[in-house]
Parts: structure tokens; sequence; C-alpha cells
């Protein structure tokens, strides 16, 4: 779906205005990211009380190894959200070393690079992913 679109369907109110904007961020990071065999694309997406990342191969449409914090494993620990987004990070990076993954190319789907996705990166670099 064009940016077009979405401001079209959404159009009034502030939030829209963020949809909109951050759809437009995603369409245009899109054009140049994409994920290969070699090196899959690892994906975050954001909601205002969850994070979940995933490492997909585009070329067969696959999702190598995936991690969020309503997995079972993070679920009910305790912590702010970024200390969450850490340890989502290091469990995708377990996971993916586990599917033979050790390069990516990251997508931040059109968020800024702060915050939690920051920490999510973070954690996924410290624990053995490059990108």
């Amino acid at each position: 779906m064009s940016a077009t679109l979405l401001k079209r369907r959404n159009a009034g109110g502030t939030a829209a205005a963020r949809r909109v904007g951050r759809a437009r961020r995603h369409f245009r990071i899109r054009k140049h990211v994409s994920g290969t065999a070699e090196r899959p694309r690892l994906v975050v997406t954001r909601t205002l009380r969850n994070i979940t990342a995933q490492i997909v191969d585009d070329l067969k449409g696959h999702t190598l190894a995936s991690a969020s914090t309503l997995d079972a494993s993070i679920r009910g620990t305790d912590g702010d959200k970024k200390a969450l987004a850490t340890k989502v990070g290091t469990l995708l990076a377990e996971r993916a070393k586990a599917a033979g993954v050790g390069k990516v190319v990251f997508d931040r789907g059109g968020n800024r690079y702060a915050g939690r996705i920051a920490a999510l990166a973070d954690a996924a670099r410290e624990a053995g992913l490059e990108f």
C-alpha cells in the first residue's frame, strides 16, 4: 500500500500523521534494504507495549528466526520496555546463531534508531550478530 493511500484513508489527526510518516519512511527504507540467503533482513516491529524482531529471507519469503516480548521466556520478566527490548535482541541473536545466521541487514521499520530500537540492535550485536 502506498503512502498516498495511507494518507487518504487516515486523514485527520496527529496519530494519523505519525502513522503516515512512519509508513513513508518504511517504504523509503525498503527500496534499498532487502534480505538474501547469505545476509537476511532483521525486521523490527514496535508497538506501544511490545517489540518483535524477525530475521527474514526475502528471496524465499521465510522467517528464519524470531523473538518478541510476548515469548514465554520474556513475558513475565520485570523491567522497563528498554530492558525487555535488550532481552529480545539477545534471544533473537541466540536463535539466529542456532539457525546458522551470522550476518544480517538491519531494517528499523521506519522507526527512529533510538530507545528500544537501538537497545535491541546493540544487544543483538553484543550477542554475536553482525550488521
